[in-house]
């Protein structure tokens, strides 16, 4: 009996968390971070705001789950295109088309691209967005690298610089005036970018 009371409490738990998360990316996404308040998410959700500091301690921290669980679905959908390929500069394409078209759907681009610096600051911004993707970068580089398909220098600099290069370019083209054009154009300067590098 003990135990059937712990797996009903865990799922209730489980039940608030996801109401509470679908209540940001809803709010956040339609009216931004700055201009939705706490009581207005608990109130979307059917909640108290004892449950949102339970589970998030505040608006912040649920904005920030909001944040990674955006991120985390990203890089599997990202290395779900890459898996399709066994060539690696098909690959590369695979990965980086997936996530320039992951960039112009609107819960991303609003919570990630748009709202994210501004809500957490630009330094916890880049460390999450890092710490999801950046390792996807740094693997493609490191199998360009060790295939010959580039040119022998450090993964971690030429990472660095593929990362920072999508991270600018993907802001640049969700603020574009014609942002499928934008996508289109961006591919080919990164892909140009890193081809520099072949032998």
């Amino acid at each position: 009996m003990a135990n059937v009371k712990v797996g009903r409490r865990a799922q209730y738990a489980e039940s608030t968390r996801r109401a509470l998360l679908d209540a940001g990316v809803a709010l956040f996404v339609e009216r931004g971070y700055g201009t939705v308040s706490a009581e207005e998410l608990v109130a979307t959700a059917g909640l108290t705001r004892g449950a949102l500091y339970h589970h998030f301690d505040g608006k912040q921290g649920l904005f920030e789950a909001v944040f990674e669980e955006q991120e985390e679905r990203a890089a599997q959908r990202v290395v779900a295109a890459m898996a399709a390929h066994q060539d690696v500069w098909r690959r590369h394409s695979a990965g980086l088309d997936a996530f320039l078209a992951i960039c112009a759907e609107p819960d991303y681009r609003e919570i990630v691209l748009l709202q994210g610096p501004v809500a957490l600051g630009w330094d916890r911004w880049r460390e999450l967005d890092r710490r999801h993707l950046g390792g996807l970068v740094l693997d493609d580089v490191r199998a360009l690298r060790e295939s010959g398909a580039i040119r022998p220098h450090p993964d971690e600099l030429v990472a660095a610089a593929v990362f920072g290069a999508i991270t600018e370019i993907s802001l640049a083209a969700v603020r574009a005036a014609d942002p499928a054009l934008a996508r289109e154009q961006a591919a080919r300067v990164i892909l140009e970018l890193l081809s520099g590098l072949r032998p």
